[in-house]
Order: C-alpha cells, then structure tokens, then sequence
C-alpha cells in the first residue's frame, strides 16, 4: 500500500500594533501623522520641523506656503555648513541670515500637517484651537546606489530620507484670574525655587 503524507501549511497571522511615537499624549485632545522613509533630504526637514514645532496650524501653513512661494526661507541653525545668506532670513532672525527654500521637503511636512489637521477634525477637534506641540524629524535608512569614477572606479550615491512625526495639540481655554486670595496662584506673583523651597520646609524643634 502506498503512504500518503499530508502536508500543512501554518499561517501565523501578526497581530495589528498601532504606530509607535515618541511621546505619549492624551487622545482625546490631540491628533497625530507621521512618514516612514520619505524621499526628502533629512537635513532639510529637520530644520522645516524644528522651525514650526510650536505654532499655530494656521500660521504653520501659510510659512510653508511662503516658502514654496519663495517669499519666506526656512532658517538653517544645526546643518548650517554652506548655507548661503539670504536677505529673507532677518525675518526669522536666523543665525547669520542663513537659510534655504527646499521646496520638496516643505510640500511633504505640509502634507502631513494637513493629513494631521484632517485627523483632528475627524475626532471633533477644533482646527482653530490646534497647534504643533510635537514635530520630530528622524534620520532613515540611506538609500544605496552607485555612481561612476574615473579610472573604472565606482563610488556610493546615497540618498538620506527621513522619518517624521507630528502630533497636533488642542489648546484649552484659559481660566480667569481667581481674586479672593484661594487657590493656587491666586496672587499672580511669581516666585523663585528658593521660595518655593522655603514654603515646602517644615521646622521641627525649638525656636
């Protein structure tokens, strides 16, 4: 008699993990966005993101939209070795007026900043009330190709493509200034640590 052999074939399905980012936030008021290995040059969006961490996604937008429109440079302050000055750059006070346009790494943090702005709104968030409290730029894995020397030689052309994360935060209203002397800074005067440190303190003994 002849032996059959059954073969099985096992699929081992992996379990789905949300996107890991660098920072943990509240969800409920705040929406993320984030490009693994983007076809721009690192350096440029580093600097794209550290210039507009912070601000309105109002005013976010319309810097880049003067970039792209070569009315506004980005300012250069960490990769500044030959950044050539531009007049444009008092604007932001740059370091030795130093900047540049980079038109392709602008037009994708703006894409993603509009990616995280249609994220927020889909959670019922306020476009008017967000702004950037997170933009991080990562350094990729290059991408390897080859270039030809003289002489039969062959030299590396890499492409250096970046990571980016963005996280939109929905500003909470501000309370009014409390005027019955309770709470906490109520006074609205401000201390050094050494007072504070003065208030914490406890005498035990005598006088």
């Amino acid at each position: 008699s002849q032996s059959r052999h059954c073969f099985c074939l096992l699929f081992l399905v992996k379990p789905s993990v949300m996107t890991r980012y660098s920072v943990e936030t509240e969800s409920s008021s705040t929406s993320k966005s984030r490009g693994s290995h983007l076809r721009v040059h690192f350096k440029h969006t580093r600097e794209i993101t550290h210039h507009i961490k912070g601000m309105n996604v109002a005013k976010a937008i319309k810097f880049m939209d003067d970039v792209l429109a070569f009315k506004a440079v980005v300012p250069f302050v960490k990769y500044t070795g030959g950044i050539g000055r531009k007049a444009q750059g008092k604007q932001h006070k740059s370091p030795g007026n130093i900047g540049r346009w980079p038109v392709k790494a602008t037009a994708v943090v703006k894409d993603l900043l509009i990616n995280a702005i249609a994220n927020a709104e889909t959670k019922g968030l306020e476009s008017e009330t967000l702004y950037i409290s997170h933009a991080q730029c990562n350094r990729a894995p290059p991408g390897r190709r080859r270039t030809y020397r003289a002489h039969g030689r062959i030299g590396k052309y890499a492409s250096q493509p970046a990571h980016i994360e963005m996280i939109l935060t929905s500003k909470s209203e501000g309370v009014e200034k409390n005027d019955d002397g309770e709470g906490e800074g109520a006074t609205g005067k401000k201390i050094t640590k050494r007072q504070a440190a003065k208030g914490r303190f406890v005498k035990v003994g005598g006088a």
